[in-house]
């Protein structure tokens, strides 16, 4: 039944900026930084980017308590896209030594978001399925009870298929750009390009419905 639904899919893309980042983001972070910072050694600092990661997703869950979960979501994508732009302008170039400490904050402001946008996603989910399946118990003459047993059921499905996305993508398009241009603003104009995406879709289809 998921695949037949559009929210799945959607929410799928909109997991893959989030969770698919956060797990690429860790998987690449270390190379990247040996790659434009060769005299920073890499392994003093890789394992802060995933710990801000995990312990923000413990901030947007209560953010997604508190707002709505598209709207943390939303704003999760936004900070992500101007993280993206921060590490583009702290990196060497050929006039320029770059910064690696605004790289590091610049990154670890994309872990902690990718946190907080993982853990609104799922919020997510639960909501927009509890919502669909209330109408189409309303047009059918459904108990709310019933309605109410039946998002549970598909909201689950879907946040387990999330759930198995995982974060190829990232470290592949650090590779690429790296092996073609010798640097990583190539892939890292694509993820831009991909969180805006992310923005559109969250405020097109889900931040105009505060409960979801």
């Amino acid at each position: 039944v998921i695949f037949k639904r559009k929210h799945n899919w959607l929410m799928c893309w909109l997991y893959i900026g989030t969770f698919g980042s956060f797990i690429g983001f860790s998987a690449g972070f270390a190379l990247l930084t040996k790659q434009v910072f060769p005299d920073v050694d890499p392994t003093k600092y890789a394992f802060l980017g995933p710990l801000v990661g995990a312990l923000m997703r413990v901030v947007g869950g209560k953010l997604s308590d508190k707002f709505a979960a598209s709207k943390v979501t939303e704003v999760s994508f936004i900070v992500m896209m101007l993280a993206v732009v921060g590490v583009i302008f702290t990196l060497p170039t050929e006039t320029n030594a770059g910064s690696f400490t605004g790289f590091f904050v610049c990154f670890m402001l994309l872990f902690a978001f990718t946190g907080i946008g993982n853990a609104s996603t799922f919020a997510q989910a639960p909501r927009i399925f509890g919502v669909l399946h209330r109408r189409h118990a309303q047009a059918q003459g459904l108990s709310e009870t019933q309605a109410d047993a039946n998002a549970t059921k598909e909201s689950a499905a879907v946040v387990g298929f999330m759930g198995a996305i995982g974060g190829f993508f990232i470290p592949k398009a650090f590779g690429t750009s790296l092996a073609l241009t010798g640097s990583p603003v190539g892939a890292m104009k694509v993820f831009l390009i991909f969180y805006v995406a992310c923005v559109v879709i969250t405020w097109a289809v889900y931040g105009r419905h505060s409960k979801k």
